[in-house]
């Protein structure tokens, strides 16, 4: 096209919020009322609007421009496969790429198990959505479910984004269809030796969310011409927003001189909440004021509650459940804990150090990638109470170091984790795959 007009899809989130509830806002342009000039441009960037600290969200709409020498869209169809119920940290960031994609004119499939948070939450103009039965890893007839959407929409490539089945199965369906698949790893803990070649071989590329995971990989024998590395993401600017105090008071039933930190993380045993649950021990005498909350659920909850009872810290520990919120309640908090002992990266922690709060955590898999010892953070052995009481101690006594922390945080999640890139990674791996590109390590 020279010269012309053509149509463009983009997409304005805002959001608008009367009491607690989000309300969609609604906006209709007239083609030939909205013209704009792009010189050289491939696309009008996302626009985020934030008028007196809310963020408004609309959905897509068209509009007509006048482009000079316009580049093309990427011509691509992709299958994304996520078996999370729950919209947790990887299928957020699963909705953080779908959402960016289609920004960037890629035709999105998404399969998703029947009644599934992320499914419900995927507009029609981002993703078409196929739910299904995804029972875990013996569920053998989701390779025949995923074959037959292959085969019905015939995308460029298969993106499988988590374990429970997805993975492996999903990786033989696309074999089955001649479809090349990739493969995201969010977990750093170890697989059975037997089973790395025979199942990597399913995947052109396996993409680690980071340089630890992807160092996994490479320890465990996945060639390196076969990993890249690219970071989750975190939407820096919705957590930039100033603490409701009262609000958060009264959500969680706190004293008002209440000092709080928190957890956030699914009560499995992997995150370490015995780790925090023993520090709040020896931290309550010194600090009477400190309050714990666990933000999170999960198979471990009862015995959790059980511990905090023996330990006596039913008033100072609070099973806050989990929470779609965390841009309200992460703001209040005077530091975040996170005490894993193994963690691919962690996206509470990007959130944290987004909104400014520094952070403790485990010197373990992907977390110094997020948490930079000294910087935004403190880092302690995984595992180890005694270490962890001191490093929050010592942020709790020193607010001009939290502080410092907390805004090189800020400067850091910008700077080295923002959805943009996160996106162009992710689609900068797609057309190497294709046309055979080599895969790169993590930008350090």
């Amino acid at each position: 096209m020279s010269g012309g007009a053509e149509s463009l899809r983009i997409r304005l989130t805002f959001q608008v919020r009367h009491g607690k509830k989000p309300v969609r806002q609604d906006l209709n342009v007239n083609n030939n009322k909205l013209n704009l000039r792009l010189n050289n441009r491939r696309r009008a960037a996302p626009l985020h609007l934030h008028i007196q600290g809310n963020r408004y969200l609309l959905p897509d709409f068209s509009y007509s421009f006048i482009a000079e020498n316009p580049t093309p869209q990427p011509n691509m169809k992709v299958l994304h496969v996520e078996s999370g119920m729950h919209l947790y940290g990887g299928a957020r960031q699963v909705l953080y790429l779908l959402e960016g994609l289609a920004d960037r004119g890629v035709q999105n499939l998404l399969a998703v198990p029947t009644a599934g948070a992320l499914g419900a939450r995927v507009d029609a103009a981002t993703a078409r959505v196929y739910q299904m039965r995804m029972a875990g890893d013996l569920d053998l007839g989701v390779i025949f479910r995923l074959n037959t959407i292959i085969r019905r929409e015939r995308p460029d490539l298969v993106h499988l984004h988590s374990r429970r089945g997805a993975d492996l199965l999903g990786g033989i369906a696309a074999g089955l269809s001649g479809v090349p698949a990739v493969l995201t790893r969010r977990v750093d803990n170890l697989e059975p030796g037997f089973l790395v070649g025979p199942k990597y071989r399913l995947f052109r590329r396996v993409i680690a969310i980071s340089e630890g995971i992807r160092q996994v990989l490479l320890d465990q024998g996945v060639p390196a011409d076969k990993v890249i590395c690219v970071r989750s993401a975190v939407d820096a600017d919705l957590y930039a927003r100033r603490c409701e105090r009262a609000w958060f008071l009264h959500e969680f039933g706190l004293q008002a001189d209440a000092r709080v930190i928190a957890v956030v993380a699914q009560l499995i045993p992997r995150k370490g909440h015995r780790f925090a649950l023993e520090a709040m021990v020896q931290l309550a005498v010194q600090f009477p004021e400190l309050h714990l909350l666990l933000l999170g659920k999960g198979p471990l909850e009862a015995e959790i509650r059980s511990r905090i009872r023996s330990l006596g810290l039913e008033k100072r520990v609070t099973l806050a459940g989990f929470r779609d919120d965390l841009s309200k309640i992460l703001p209040c908090l005077e530091l975040l804990v996170h005490p894993a002992l193994i963690e691919g990266l962690g996206v509470a922690l990007l959130q944290a150090a987004s909104a400014g709060i520094p952070i403790v955590a485990s010197n373990t898999g992907g977390i110094p990638e997020a948490v930079r010892d000294g910087a935004n953070g403190l880092l302690v052995p995984p595992g180890e109470s005694a270490a962890l009481t001191r490093a929050i101690r010592q942020l709790l006594q020193n607010s001009d170091l939290a502080q410092r922390m907390g805004k090189s945080g800020i400067r850091l999640m910008k700077d080295e984790f923002s959805v943009d890139g996160m996106v162009e990674g992710n689609l900068a791996l797609y057309r190497s795959l294709l046309s055979k590109g080599p895969a790169v390590p993590c930008a350090s």
